[in-house]
Parts: C-alpha cells; structure tokens; sequence
C-alpha cells in the first residue's frame, strides 16, 4: 500500500502546492485546513505521516502536536514562516521529527520526508520511480537519466522539468504549471525560465543523441510524447 501523508496548511494556495507534488510522488493525501481538523484526521485516519503548518486557525501546530503526542507517535513535519529558533525547539521538544521554515524547496521536504519515513520503519511503496519514452529512462528515486544507456548529466531544475513532463505523457503543460512545478510557487525570478531551461535539456539531449522529445506547442506550453 501506498504511504498516506496528511497535509494540515490553511494557505490553499500552498496546501494545493504540496499536495499536487506528493501525489506525483506516489503518495496518498489527504488535505485539512485549521487544526482541529487535523488534529481529527490524524487520529481517526490511516495516516503514516502528518506535514503540520505551525500558524493554522482554530488550533496552532503547536497545540496539535500536543494534543497528538498524548496518544499517537504518528511522524510530524512541522512548517512554519518564521524562522524563529524558539519555535524550532519548541516543535522539536514537542515531538516534532523535523522543522522546516517557509519558503522552502520542494525536494527538500520530499527527502526530509522519505528520512523520517525510513527512520521510523515506515516501508515507502511509491509508483512513478521509473518514467520512461523511446530510449529515454528516469529513475525518480536515484536521480539519473539516461538515453540509450548512456548517463545524461542534468541539473537540479533541468531534471525536475523533465521529470513534469515525463510523468504527464501526451498532456500539454502551460509554462506557468511548469513554472510552479520546478520553480516553486514563490519563485520570483525571470518568467522565461522554463524556455530557457527547455533550450538546455535539448541541447544535452536532442543535440547529443539526435532526437525530438521535447515538443513546443506554441502559445501554450510544452509536452513530451509516446514514441509511435
């Protein structure tokens, strides 16, 4: 069975965020937007681990975690937008197996996750680890590419870009989704940066090996498609 990950953040545009990430992920979620709902979920679902927002309404993270730990040792991730080391101990000494402060980078909370999972004894069945089209193969979980079975040397964002579009198939993703998937959805830098990080992945993969994978779909965005 799939890990099944609750997500307690009131900010829909963030929990929506992390959920769409997860999922991609292989993860199960489910979503609650103030603390007591959390704290509700947490006890009476089939939850393997909760990613707990600190400022919630209703009931703070703080007081969930509490109020949790009384009876459950369910793994926490507490998030929090204040980087205050205060709250960092506070959460930590409540119980929390890990502290993240907002923004943060996507992968980050996603390896901080699989630690905690594997750390706890949780066994992690995720799906999607190896994507794959013509010759092209990813593996998801030990970050390497490869054409023909020959290594394709990426960086981090090249690798996220195509991880996006190998996992949506057939589908045209906007550069704005692309954006919001590889980037973050603060990032506040160039909006052309998916054609720029589009025109590297060519040249390092198109250029080399003499193909067409990635497709432009003008005025809309990009896609990769199934070999015919």
């Amino acid at each position: 069975m799939a890990v099944t990950i609750l997500i307690v953040e009131d900010e829909e545009k963030i929990g929506r965020f992390l959920e769409l990430e997860l999922v991609h992920e292989g993860y199960e979620v489910m979503k609650a937007v103030n603390g007591r709902e959390g704290l509700e979920k947490a006890q009476n679902s089939k939850v393997d681990l909760v990613v707990l927002d600190v400022m919630l309404p209703a009931l703070n993270g703080f007081e969930v975690l509490r109020r949790l730990r009384k009876n459950s040792d369910i793994p926490v991730i507490m998030l929090t937008a204040r980087d205050e080391v205060m709250d960092k101990v506070a959460g930590l000494d409540g119980g929390a197996d890990d502290y993240m402060t907002k923004p943060f980078a996507i992968e980050e909370l996603l390896a901080r996750i699989r630690l905690v999972l594997k750390k706890r004894g949780g066994v992690v069945h995720l799906e999607k680890n190896q994507l794959s089209v013509g010759k092209l193969r990813m593996d998801v979980q030990r970050y390497e590419v490869s054409y023909d079975g020959k290594s394709v040397e990426l960086t981090h964002r090249e690798f996220e870009l195509l991880r996006v579009l190998l996992e949506n198939k057939n589908i045209v993703i906007s550069r704005d989704t692309l954006l919001e998937k590889v980037c973050g959805y603060d990032y506040m830098g160039e909006t052309n940066i998916i054609d720029v990080y589009v025109r590297y992945l060519r040249s390092k993969l198109d250029d080399v090996f003499q193909v067409k994978i990635i497709q432009t779909v003008r005025g809309v965005g990009y896609c990769i498609k199934d070999e015919n």
